[in-house]
């Protein structure tokens, strides 16, 4: 089962890369294909929205077909298919296309490995196994930073994607041979207990559920898609310099990973090690838009930041986890991850409009960043608040 989480993980490697690589990837997309910062921020939103309307599915496939064949046919025939799509993209539709089918490839990735993680450990370790899984995961997110960056200058985007296709494909074949499924829960007449119509009826779940919605927004949105045009445009970097700037984010999101983790354990909480991370995410995005031009490196210093605080997302899920019946693990932890990649994609999706609304001949260069920002940061506000009437619990 080792080799098989090994496998798992290293697949959630692709996941982190293929959310993230578009920001650094701005520049070389606009000279070739004209693609405008609202493309890519509805292309990365498809990402995001495919992704989480596959997770019901995939909920069901984790407790009834098991997580092998269900991650390594998607993430074959949506990550590697759609990654060759993109290679031979001519219009800035085309990337919207490519980046739907990646979504749906890389949606059984996470829950995968949290499906085996919550059937095979007690539930004391969920939250640093699942900590773990992104912190390591998210050197994905690093190498979609700098190093895509530097690829993109020395090879060209399109042979990136047509490399990133085939090692996806051979992910998704070592998931088919390394991974093993654990026994089956059933009922003693042999048919799989509940649905998901069993979870929402949960008023414990719809506690937690505004958290998870926004938790990943801010964070996901920066790093992914607005990040790069906010500083090529405000502060003129180029390829490599954005490179560097969103690597500092996705190092940022790797050590809150690691740090949030195991921190229910030490303090005896969840609720409150989770609520006071985001609030000081919140606050932090709300800087980023009460100032826009202070700096180049107090700008990428705040949106690390906001990466570094706005990690707390496998200890949501363990919260999560925790009122969930064995029997409904898959669909479980599936049906919060549906919330969590949600609302990045919805807000990505909208966050293209509001930039747009938010141009104009005579405002400012950072005018419609700004609007983007409060467009992350308000919503965010509400729901952590919103997370106070949730119960703490450990088990």
């Amino acid at each position: 089962m080792r080799l098989g989480i090994a496998t798992l993980i290293i697949a959630y490697v692709l996941s982190q890369f293929y959310r993230a690589f578009l920001a650094v990837m701005t520049p070389a997309l606009k000279a070739d294909l004209g693609a405008t910062p609202e493309d890519l921020a509805q292309a990365s939103g498809a990402w995001f929205l495919f992704f989480a309307l596959m997770q019901i599915p995939v909920g069901w496939g984790l407790d009834n077909i098991g997580p092998r064949k269900v991650t390594a046919a998607l993430l074959a025939l949506g990550g590697g298919g759609g990654a060759a799509v993109f290679a031979m993209a001519s219009t800035p539709d085309h990337i919207l296309y490519a980046m739907m089918l990646i979504g749906i490839g890389c949606s059984p990735v996470l829950m995968a490995s949290y499906y085996i993680f919550a059937r095979i450990y007690p539930p004391a370790v969920f939250a640093t196994l699942a900590g773990m899984v992104i912190g390591i995961g998210s050197l994905g997110n690093i190498a979609g930073a700098l190093p895509m960056a530097l690829a993109v200058e020395q090879f060209g985007w399109r042979a990136c994607l047509w490399a990133m296709a085939v090692v996806t494909v051979l992910v998704a074949a070592s998931i088919m041979l390394a991974v093993d499924n654990p026994p089956k829960l059933v009922a003693e007449d042999g048919a799989p207990k509940g649905s998901v119509l069993d979870l929402l009826k949960m008023p414990a779940l719809w506690a937690i559920f505004p958290i998870m919605l926004v938790n990943y927004t801010a964070a996901a949105g920066l790093r992914g898609s607005w990040a790069g045009p906010y500083l090529r445009d405000v502060y003129g970097l180029d390829t490599a310099g954005i490179g560097w700037a969103t690597m500092a984010i996705a190092v940022a999101m790797v050590i809150g990973s690691f740090a949030y983790g195991p921190l229910d354990r030490v303090f005896r909480t969840r609720k409150w090690v989770i609520f006071p991370g985001n609030m000081i995410a919140v606050a932090l995005v709300f800087l980023l838009w009460a100032a826009p031009n202070a700096g180049v490196w107090q700008a990428a210093s705040i949106m690390a930041a906001i990466g570094l605080f706005g990690a707390s997302y496998p200890l949501i899920i363990a919260h999560a986890r925790s009122f969930v019946p064995p029997h409904l693990i898959g669909r479980g932890v599936t049906l919060m991850n549906m919330f969590g990649i949600g609302g990045v994609g919805i807000s990505q999706y909208a966050s293209a409009g509001v930039f747009r609304m938010a141009q104009g001949p005579d405002v400012a260069v950072t005018a419609p960043y700004q609007a983007v920002f409060l467009f992350f940061a308000v919503p965010a506000l509400i729901c952590c608040l919103l997370y106070l009437l949730s119960e703490d619990r450990l088990g």
